[in-house]
């Protein structure tokens, strides 16, 4: 198995080294989409959704996943976050509920998938607030938009 970075010589797991690297600022912005169903997007629009205000809670619930990235995502790095967002938006007419998930840090490597874990958890923690209503709700869509710093450099997402 030589050649892959995230397995050693003898085909174990292992997680990247990444002592050498110098610590730079690092910034990612990652979305997904929940569409819903007429009657999640009349509750959330007229506040009565029983569990609470569930926009508020899914923003938190995606700022706590991406802090937790490393222990759910196998040979991730633990990242020492600087900032974290979460804004979700509705959309078209309020069925469509835009999450959108930024993370940074000045690290030695990047937080693409703290801002990508943020952006997932989030849809699932609506998810969570409203099945009671809908079990219909479409979670889809979840990217990076971009990224910066690290080697790579900067890359943003094509265009839809």
């Amino acid at each position: 198995m030589n050649g892959y970075t995230h397995f050693d010589g003898s085909g174990r797991p292992v997680m990247v080294d990444v002592s050498a690297k110098e610590r730079t600022f690092r910034r990612a912005v990652a979305e997904c989409f929940v569409e819903l169903p007429e009657n999640v997007a009349r509750a959330l629009k007229d506040r009565g959704v029983s569990k609470g205000d569930p926009i508020s809670v899914s923003e938190l619930g995606g700022i706590m996943a991406a802090k937790k990235t490393p222990d759910i995502i196998p040979l991730c790095h633990p990242v020492s976050l600087d900032h974290v967002s979460v804004k979700c938006e509705t959309q078209d007419e309020g069925r469509l509920l835009r999450i959108e998930c930024a993370a940074s840090a000045n690290d030695s490597t990047g937080v693409e998938m703290e801002a990508l874990t943020g952006a997932a958890v989030a849809a699932l923690v609506f998810y969570d607030m409203c099945k009671s209503l809908d079990k219909g709700m479409k979670i889809r869509d979840i990217r990076l938009l971009e990224k910066s710093g690290g080697r790579s450099g900067n890359w943003n997402a094509p265009q839809k």
